[in-house]
């Protein structure tokens, strides 16, 4: 466990940080911006916690928050072959349980009749921005990617980024995606369905 004894520590004043192997980095760094939109993905999904989920759903968002700290601390820990210490990894064991709440979630839901608006109930709602929200923090991973290069393991890593954080974003976004229409589901909510121009009374 991490023990914290002080919460300002005065050393990011002058716009740098550490990343998780203790390498000084520029808070503008692409993986400084993966990962604190990564803890900006947790943030909105802590209120969603407070909208009163099923048991179910509230069980599944405890374990992402986690996870997604994992996946933080994976961004911040740049792939090298021989690291000084071992860093947090996210392992494709949890993107396939990701896949596996999207099958259970979706399993109920009516089959779509158009694009969905964010809004239905409070909680269906929130899920929405945290969806979007993860969606940001994957774009800004591919950033990464595109600045310190990206290893899936199959090749001698050269400080790059694990690709396998970035694919857990993509199907978190989708879970919190089939969630938001779960929640509406069970608050026997109508979905906020688009309508094309065209379409719309005015």
């Amino acid at each position: 466990m991490v023990n914290i004894t002080r919460v300002y520590t005065r050393t990011g004043d002058a716009g740098t940080t550490r990343l998780s192997n203790n390498e000084v980095a520029p808070k503008t760094d692409p993986r400084v911006q993966a990962y604190g939109q990564v803890d900006e993905t947790n943030c909105t999904i802590g209120v969603a916690l407070t909208l009163d989920p099923s048991d179910d759903m509230q069980k599944v968002l405890a374990i992402v928050q986690n996870e997604l700290f994992d996946v933080g601390a994976d961004l911040s820990s740049p792939v090298v072959s021989d690291p000084k210490f071992r860093p947090v990894r996210v392992d494709q064991t949890s993107v396939d349980r990701l896949e596996k709440w999207i099958d259970e979630f979706g399993e109920v839901l009516p089959a779509l009749r158009s694009f969905i608006l964010p809004g239905g109930s409070p909680l269906a709602a929130q899920l929405h921005v945290a969806r979007s929200t993860c969606r940001r923090a994957e774009r800004a991973a591919w950033e990464a990617v595109e600045a310190f290069g990206g290893e899936d393991g199959s090749s001698e890593p050269k400080g790059g980024v694990s690709l396998i954080a970035v694919k857990y974003l993509n199907r978190l976004s989708d879970l919190l995606f089939n969630l938001s229409r779960h929640a509406n589901y069970e608050a026997e909510h109508d979905e906020v369905l688009w309508v094309p121009d065209g379409e719309r009374e005015v």
